[in-house]
């Protein structure tokens, strides 16, 4: 049975004094249900500031990316290993930003989700279309295309990935899918990850999700939650979708 799962994507915000009061807020509104969950993938110089806040909460924590790489001679990458030790659960593989800003490739994002399971950590996979992608109907196509090549990576593992879609015209422009048009890149996700006996991972839906469009987005059949940028920094906003 699929649950509902909302996670916050911090992006680079934050401060010390700022996050110890987003977190007491999220701490003290949460109610937790078996069948729902929220966690917040923050910055990587705040994990020991969200394990130590959140370690005795139901809201779980994660990074908002990982090495491919165990070890090594990689400076200024965090390893999962790493992550681990401050109590992650997630982190997210793949997000439109680190494809379009520095470089992560189809192939890189699956080794990162790779090196993630490897160390206990659920990736949370992100896929999506650019504008130009949506407009020349290559939707399905480009989202396709990068899942597979995380399943191709993960194997007999794909029952462990978070999915979320996020189409790259959304992300922090105001603008969001439609909850049809959400609908039908997921069902055509999670018919893809069927193949691979993964139909009940959870997929989240990502691009500019506020309070007020949550519901109607999360009612869909094969939207279970969703990866929230800007409004996670908002306590009662974030709440809101969640509790949506």
């Amino acid at each position: 049975m699929r649950g509902k799962l909302v996670v916050g994507n911090w992006k680079m915000n934050g401060g010390l004094a700022a996050n110890s009061a987003l977190l007491s807020e999220l701490i003290a509104g949460w109610k937790p249900l078996p069948s729902r969950q929220i966690a917040v993938c923050v910055p990587y110089p705040y994990l020991a500031q969200a394990a130590a806040a959140l370690g005795a909460s139901p809201i779980a924590w994660g990074a908002q990316d990982v090495s491919e790489h165990a070890s090594g001679a990689y400076t200024g990458e965090v390893s999962a290993g790493m992550l681990v030790e401050f109590g992650c659960r997630y982190a997210i593989v793949g997000h439109s930003e680190r494809r379009q800003y520095y470089g992560d490739t189809d192939a890189g994002v699956a080794a990162k989700a790779v090196a993630a399971l490897a160390a206990g950590l659920t990736p949370i996979a992100c896929v999506g279309e650019t504008l130009a992608e949506r407009d020349a109907g290559a939707t399905m196509a480009v989202v396709l295309r990068q899942l597979q090549a995380v399943l191709a990576a993960v194997g007999a593992n794909a029952a462990k990935l978070v999915v979320a879609y996020e189409p790259v015209w959304a992300i922090g422009t105001g603008r969001t899918a439609s909850p049809e048009e959400a609908q039908a890149v997921h069902a055509g996700l999670r018919a893809r990850l069927a193949q691979d006996g993964a139909a009940d991972v959870a997929l989240l839906y990502g691009g500019s999700v506020k309070a007020d469009n949550a519901k109607a987005l999360f009612a869909m059949a094969d939207i279970d939650g969703g990866l929230i940028g800007g409004a996670a920094l908002k306590a009662t906003e974030f709440l809101a979708i969640a509790r949506a």
